[in-house]
């Protein structure tokens, strides 16, 4: 591409591809892409992105075509790759000036810059850190500023490589260019430290932001350029001086203003010398040693005295507490138990720990922590009043630890209190003491304090086990205070139900239950709408906790199903509103049947709410997992909502629709408890399962549980269902087969199995295209145990079930195996015989036994020759299934099921589904379960005796083992 006739034509399209038109973009966008991988190209883009006389729109999208070919042409082993002359003009032309005046243009500059240097510096590119040290000296602003911005994500980019070599190369760089890069931001600081005085914004925005670049690149380096940094003095020299410097640019917070750019660009860089701190210590926690007092004199001046008063901000607390937490919590500086296995280096740190956390120390952290930090703001009390849902979802802030000072605090004092309880119990204990009897309802600052110290107890629960008796506690203290009906009390109502949660798995009695349940029932009809959702909490605690009783729950089930479908059809968040359904599903899965009387209500709900949140998928899934829990409590009863479940497991399972992607886990496991627990088949059941072909083609996590749906559907109606999908599902299966792990293949097979065993008559010719599969398996002597053993088991179904069946593919396989029939079976029955050890079943091997006895009698001498392993086969099987029975002496086969015994459900266990009856029931007519074993050897052997005469039987018997005969004559005394 000629440079000068193809800049016009280049920046003309590209203005196109600027319009708003799509009929003036599309075609625009087509030819830019041809251009791609025209050589010239991206030099033609270099001259219009530097061109700064042009249109800032025309440029950006320069650029970012630039940044695109960087990682699609700039290596040299791509397609299409761009040639070596061409990138060294490129190399030269993006370092040339550094004076982009449009911010953002710069910063997408420099980034593409970095990608470059990522892949060619320092060996093809060895001038650009020079270039950029030398430009980042420059006395003019804009240049000064634009290098640094580059010097930045160079470095940036170099350090996040990982390879061995490029880790070498970033070590030999930032050993050469750490002290210029210590100069220069103690050059930026100094002066954005003299400008602040001066009160002119301009500048000192402008040496700030030097200071803050500046501080990047020697973060950079700090963490990632060294491998043992406590052995360069220029690094713990900066690493010591941070402490001075963030004291500095804290008391600058006083001069500027709570409310401009300069403010916002000040908090930046003192929580970025926060970051240093906290990487470096997270990298590298035994050269951090030295700076462990420091970090703990600094963090705990600033947070917990009044040190701090006036210059800190919440986020610079957060990383305060962050750096203790860390140093606290730092596997490294903890002892073994045996304080001789651990390393020096270790026992030095937690030496320094040790000295600094001294008791008064600890104790003033601890009362700091909850008279201070745990007591509710007024703006969160204001929250509370405005927005009450919203204040429930701020408090329960997740992963938000890191960055907000509520959750923040609280981990500091659980990790504190863990770390020192010995030390701590008994100031906590103490607090807890002076709160003894009820509040005054007119001090609010009282009731805060009672807040935040039943906070602490909650928290620290575990710790606390053996030094509270909570049982007195809560019958004597707790109880009465969430009976305090006045309004100002309730944020001790609601933090009292949330401190019994935090209990209920750590120290409460079984028999207070019923008592924590009344007072359940009282507090879902707060006035509050906080403390109805913080209750509904805790009653998922309980009815989720281990020593959870049913009976002393129902007979308050009716009253708290109720409430709480009430709060579910208040509350207007969909955080909200999911966790509401989150502990209707709980209360459902534990009562299980026992719903099915209160349940009306929901059900008649649940539809509005689905149609409600169209556009909440997160809220959907709740909704599904509700859905599950109450399908498994009404059992066969929850045919009266296919008119609602049917259409929502279609949507959920649809791969063609978009929600599929949140919806799919839950959609799936609510279709498979939908079959377990129909009564029977209806044509819109049968009609969904056309979605599960695209689903088998996913071959995703999911795949386990569309084996599960596909045997519910053979247990539901095998004929209906063989019939209607038996040829796409083979398709699919096919496919599978050919490139799917072990356990897929077995999960495949065991889908067969089943349907042979319902429906052996329709199950092998719906599956006909497979069982060639299976039985050159066996006749190749599939080396998986566990893959051999299923195919031993579908083909022993067969030949058990279906001789005339066995025969045609015995034809069909002695012709694929171009052999004659008789000797292909001889050949299967020495494998099956050689292999039967892979099966561990029981089931499976009595079935093999009973399998390869039914081709007794027989004339047939391969079969004769076959004899003796047939034989030790069946006498193993009657080792496994036979059982003597103590008072007459006489074996009996364990596995006969002689009528259908319905078991007694104990409470921990769930009723017998619908498909659980299904399988009693098709085990009554399984020769497996029907056939006596012992029976069945008397029998075919007593015909083989026929049929040879007794010399040619007894012929016969010498083939076996004397040993094994001698086991099969005890086994079948009494015939």
């Amino acid at each position: 591409m000629d440079l000068n006739s193809a800049s016009t034509v280049v920046l003309q399209v590209l203005t196109q591809a600027t319009s708003q038109d799509t009929a003036v973009l599309k075609p625009a966008e087509e030819q830019l892409k041809q251009w791609e991988t025209q050589p010239g190209f991206y030099s033609v883009l270099l001259n219009i992105f530097t061109n700064h006389t042009l249109d800032i729109n025309v440029r950006w999208l320069a650029v970012l075509y630039f940044k695109h070919g960087i990682d699609r042409y700039w290596r040299r082993v791509a397609p299409h790759a761009l040639s070596e002359e061409e990138k060294t003009t490129l190399r030269a032309g993006l370092i040339t000036n550094f004076n982009e005046p449009i911010n953002q243009i710069a910063t997408q500059i420099a980034v593409l810059i970095a990608k470059v240097a990522r892949l060619d510096c320092p060996r093809q590119w060895p001038e650009l850190i020079p270039t950029l040290i030398e430009s980042v000296k420059v006395q003019d602003d804009l240049r000064q500023h634009r290098a640094l911005l580059t010097f930045y994500h160079v470095t940036k980019t170099l350090a996040s490589k990982r390879l061995a070599a490029d880790r070498k190369l970033f070590y030999d760089l930032a050993s050469g260019i750490y002290n210029f890069a210590c100069s220069l931001w103690n050059h930026h600081t100094d002066t954005f430290l003299q400008q602040v005085s001066s009160g002119n914004e301009a500048a000192i925005l402008s040496s700030l932001e030097r200071t803050l670049l500046s501080l990047k690149v020697l973060r950079k380096l700090t963490v990632n350029g060294f491998v043992e940094p406590h052995k360069n003095m220029e690094v713990m020299g900066f690493l010591h001086g941070i402490f001075e410097r963030l004291k500095q640019f804290l008391e600058c917070s006083r001069s500027i203003g709570t409310d401009n750019v300069c403010r916002d660009r000040l908090e930046k860089t003192i929580i970025l010398f926060t970051k240093v701190l906290l990487d470096f210590l997270d990298q590298h926690p035994f050269s951090f040693t030295p700076l462990i007092q420091r970090s703990l004199e600094f963090s705990v001046s600033y947070v917990f005295t009044e040190v701090g008063e006036g210059v800190t901000f919440e986020r610079f607390i957060v990383q305060c507490m962050n750096l203790i937490k860390m140093i606290v919590k730092n596997y490294a500086y903890k002892p073994s138990k045996n304080f001789e296995d651990s390393s020096p280096e270790t026992l030095e740190a937690h030496k320094i720990k040790m000295a600094f956390f001294t008791y008064p120390t600890l104790t003033e952290i601890c009362r700091r922590l909850v008279s201070h930090y745990f007591l509710l703001t007024e703006e969160e009390l204001t929250m509370w009043e405005e927005d009450p849902e919203g204040f429930t979802v701020e408090e329960t802030g997740g992963d938000s630890w890191k960055y907000s000072l509520r959750p923040c605090t609280e981990v500091l004092f659980i990790d504190i209190f863990h770390e020192y309880n010995q030390t701590l119990t008994p100031v906590l204990l103490e607090m807890m003491q002076r709160l003894q009897g009820p509040t005054n309802v007119e001090d609010m600052n009282a009731l805060l304090i009672k807040d935040a110290v039943y906070n602490a107890v909650g928290l620290a629960a575990y710790e606390l086990f053996d030094s509270v008796d909570f049982d007195q506690w809560f019958k004597n203290q707790l109880l009465p205070e969430l009976q305090v009906i006045h309004n100002r009390y309730k944020p001790l109502r609601r933090r009292v139900i949330w401190l019994i949660g935090q209990w209920i798995s750590v120290k409460f009695k079984s028999d207070l239950r019923p008592m924590l349940y009344e007072a359940i029932c009282n507090l879902l009809q707060d006035q509050d709408l906080v403390v109805r959702i913080e209750t509904a909490t805790t009653l998922k605690l309980t009815v989720d906790d281990f020593e959870f009783r049913t009976d002393q729950f129902l007979p308050y089930l009716e009253t708290m199903f109720t409430l709480l479908f009430q709060l579910l059809q208040q509350v207007t968040e969909c955080d909200t509103k999911m966790h509401v359904l989150h502990v209707l599903s709980c209360v459902i899965e534990r009562v299980n049947m026992q719903i099915r009387p209160y349940v009306g209500c929901l059900v008649q709900y649940l539809p509005l709410l689905w149609k409600q949140s169209e556009e909440h998928n997160m809220l959907r899934c709740a909704i599904l997992t509700t859905l599950i829990h109450l399908v498994q409590g009404l059992g066969a009863d929850s045919k009266n909502l296919y008119p609602f479940l049917l259409p929502v497991i279609q949507l959920s399972t649809d791969v063609s629709q978009p929600p599929h992607v949140y919806l799919l886990e839950d959609g799936l496991e609510l279709w498979l408890v939908t079959l377990e627990n129909s009564p029977c088949i209806t044509p819109e059941l049968l009609r969904i399962f056309q979605n599960m072909s695209p689903l088998l083609e996913l071959s995703s996590e999911n795949l386990r549980t569309c084996f599960k749906i596909i045997n519910g559907y053979i247990f539901l109606s095998s004929t209906e269902f063989l019939q209607t999908y038996a040829v796409g599902l083979c398709q699919s299966f096919c496919e599978l087969l050919k490139e799917i792990t072990t356990e897929g293949q077995v999960q495949v097979l065991k889908v067969v199995e089943n349907a042979l065993k319902v429906n052996p008559i329709l199950g092998p010719q719906m599956f006909q295209p497979i069982l060639p599969y299976v039985f050159k398996g066996i006749i190749e002597g599939e080396r998986y145990p566990v893959v051999m053993s299923t195919y031993l088991g579908v083909m022993g179904r067969v030949l058990l079930q279906n001789t005339s069946f066995f025969s045609s593919l015995l034809n069909e396989m002695a012709h694929k195996f171009n052999q004659e029939m008789d000797q292909l079976l001889g050949n299967m029955i020495e494998m099956w015989v050689d292999r039967m050890d892979n099966i561990t079943q029981p089931e499976r091997r009595k079935l093999s036994a009973l399998a390869l006895l039914s081709l007794l009698p027989s004339d047939n001498s391969v079969i004769q020759d076959k004899f003796c392993g047939i034989i030790n086969i069946s006498v193993e099987g009657l080792h496994d299934v036979m059982t003597e029975d103590p008072e007459t002496g006489t074996y009996k086969d364990c596995m006969l099921m002689s009528h259908l015994e319905e078991p007694k459900v104990t409470e921990d266990e769930e009723p017998p589904t619908e498909q659980d009856k299904r399988k009693k029931m098709l085990a009554l007519k399984d020769p497996v379960h029907t056939v006596s074993l012992q029976q069945f050897i008397y029998e075919k052997l007593k015909a083989q005796q026929e049929m040879l005469g007794e010399q040619g039987f007894q012929s016969l018997m010498e083939t076996v083992d004397t040993e094994i005969v001698t086991q099969l004559q005890e086994f079948l005394q009494g015939f």
